[in-house]
C-alpha cells in the first residue's frame, strides 16, 4: 500500500475552529501527515515507485489476495483480446473468486470457453485463475475514460445470485445497485416461493442483500 507525506499533501478539510486555529478532517485517509493513497505499489531496483493497481480492486479468495492485473495480463496476451478487466464474484465458500470480462478485436472468433482455458494456462497461481470469462461489446469507463469496475462487480453479483437460487426458486427478480460505493442486492420472490430457503441461500454470501416478497 502506498502512503505519501510531504508539503504537497492536502492536510484535510476545515470542519471547525478552536482556540488554536482550524480543525482539519483528513476523511480517514490522512494519519499523522501520511496520506493513504489506496494504491498498490512497489519500489524497483532503481528506487522508482511502480504503481500496480488499487487496493479496493483486490480480489480476496479465502484470505488470499489476488491482484486483478495477474488475470488481466494473462488474457491480454491473447491476440484476439483488446481489453480485459477482472473482479471478484461472491462465493459462499471462498468469499470471492476471480472472474474476467473482455472485449475482442474486430473479426475475432475465440469463444468464452477458449479464453477461460487460455487464462487458466497462463496464470501462475491456480487460485487466481478466473472462474469464468465473459465477452462484452465494451468495458465500462468513467466520464474521463478511466476503467470503471463497479458495473462489472454488480454484474458478477447478479450472476452469482442467479446461479445460487436457480435450484431453490423460479420467477425471481434480482436488482443489484451501487450505494455509496457498496454493491447492494435486492431479491424479490413471488408469495408461493419458500422465502426462507432463498434467504438461507443469500446468507451464504458475504453480501449486502435484502429479500422481498411480492404482494
Amino acid at each position: 500500500m502506498l502512503a505519501i507525506s510531504g508539503p504537497t499533501v492536502f492536510p484535510g478539510y476545515v470542519v471547525g475552529h478552536h482556540g488554536g486555529g482550524h480543525v482539519l478532517d483528513g476523511l480517514g485517509t490522512l494519519v499523522d501527515g501520511w496520506l493513504d493513497t489506496g494504491d498498490l505499489a512497489r519500489v524497483d531496483d532503481d528506487g522508482f515507485v511502480c504503481l500496480s493497481g488499487r487496493a479496493k480492486d483486490l480480489i480476496i479468495r479465502g484470505g488470499h489476495n489476488i491482484d486483478p492485473a495477474v488475470v488481466e495480463d494473462a488474457l491480454l496476451a491473447h491476440p484476439q483480446v483488446q481489453t480485459a478487466a477482472a473482479v471478484g464474484r461472491p462465493d459462499p465458500h471462498a468469499g470471492e473468486v476471480p472472474v474476467a470480462y473482455v472485449t475482442l478485436a474486430p473479426g475475432a472468433t475465440v469463444s468464452e470457453d477458449e479464453l477461460h482455458a487460455f487464462a487458466a494456462r497462463r496464470v501462475a497461481e491456480r487460485a487466481a485463475a478466473p472462474k469464468s470469462v465473459t465477452v462484452l461489446d465494451a468495458l465500462p469507463v468513467t466520464a474521463v475514460g478511466k476503467p470503471y469496475k463497479l458495473p462489472l462487480r454488480t454484474d458478477a453479483v447478479r450472476r452469482a445470485i442467479t446461479d445460487a437460487v436457480a435450484g431453490v426458486a423460479a420467477d425471481i427478480d434480482i436488482d443489484v445497485v451501487v450505494r455509496d460505493g457498496t454493491v447492494v442486492a435486492t431479491v424479490t420472490v413471488p408469495p408461493a416461493v419458500d422465502a426462507a430457503a432463498v434467504q438461507a441461500t443469500l446468507d451464504r454470501f458475504a453480501l449486502d442483500s435484502t429479500l422481498a416478497v411480492r404482494p
